[in-house]
């Protein structure tokens, strides 16, 4: 190697101090300690220069974890959302479930008060369809001739009377409602014995109304008296709720009749159990069985 000049020795010689003098200095930074604390100055130093990059990494490294976290407890949360929609549409159904049957059971209810305080025997019978030719006049129960169901026997609720049976089969029977056009009934505004409001009641169509004509116009009527049954049609038994008087239409005269509509009694449009009763009109006498009576008394009277 080439001998180094005295020039460069001298050149370089500043160079080696300065080092020489950092390497002291830093010997004596890492073994020199605070006189309060007694903790090494280096390690303050040192602490202090990388405080700066541990803030910065434990903010990236939290948000890292509160966001990944966040994810967890959305998940968490639509888990224990679905869960509780579940919970929700089961209570609902048995909520639905339990009103259900409360209503049967009223109903049931109201058949059997029905036939207690009914002077005539009943058939209960649940309502199974409706004829969808006139959907809300005519409706299909689960009792036929097998049990004992005749035609034109009436079918009634506790709330009134319904219809009337006019087709019959050995487990079906069909009704038709106090709505049909087709239906009508003796009717009386108040009692049969202090009343002289008589006329008839009749189908409109209408689910919601009916018609009762031939009342005299000479007689009040005030919307929410009674209409009963008179018993004179033949099919109904006198003293059954048809419904109860809505509005006089048109009032009558002397020589006009009223025109009124009627609310049914019954609810015609939500009908669920009814009651077939077993009823036999009394036979009507005729002109040829009243004649030999006659007879024989004009002959005593000789």
């Amino acid at each position: 190697m080439p001998l180094r000049t005295q020039k460069e020795i001298r050149q370089r010689a500043p160079l080696f101090l300065m080092g020489l003098l950092a390497f002291n200095f830093a010997l004596m930074s890492m073994t020199a300690r605070d006189g309060t604390t007694g903790q090494s100055v280096f390690s303050v130093w040192l602490q202090t220069a990388a405080s700066p990059f541990q803030w910065a990494f434990t903010g990236v490294g939290g948000a890292g974890v509160g966001f990944f976290q966040t994810i967890a407890n959305l998940r968490h949360a639509a888990t224990e959302n679905e869960e509780l929609k579940g919970r929700l549409a089961e209570t609902e159904a048995q909520l639905r479930a339990a009103r259900a049957a409360r209503d049967e059971n009223v109903r049931l209810q109201g058949l059997l008060q029905l036939q207690q305080e009914s002077q005539y025997e009943s058939i209960a019978a649940r309502v199974i369809a409706r004829d969808p030719s006139a959907w809300f006049d005519t409706i299909v129960i689960n009792r036929g001739s097998s049990s004992g169901v005749k035609l034109n026997m009436p079918v009634a609720t506790r709330e009134g009377v319904v219809g009337r049976v006019v087709g019959v089969s050995p487990w079906t029977a069909q009704v038709s409602l106090l709505t049909d056009e087709r239906t009508a009934a003796g009717a009386i505004i108040g009692q049969l014995e202090n009343s002289q409001a008589l006329g008839v009641v009749r189908g409109t169509g209408d689910q919601r109304l009916l018609e009762l004509r031939y009342i005299p116009g000479l007689v009040t009527v005030n919307p929410g008296d009674v209409v009963l049954t008179t018993g004179q049609d033949g099919i109904y038994p006198p003293g059954l709720k048809l419904g109860e008087v809505s509005e006089i239409s048109k009032p009558g005269t002397a020589t006009i009749s009223h025109e009124i509509k009627v609310k049914p009694a019954a609810r015609l449009n939500a009908l669920k159990e009814i009651a077939v009763l077993l009823y036999q009109p009394p036979p009507r006498e005729t002109p040829q069985q009243t004649l030999p009576n006659m007879k024989k008394t004009v002959t005593s009277d000789k």
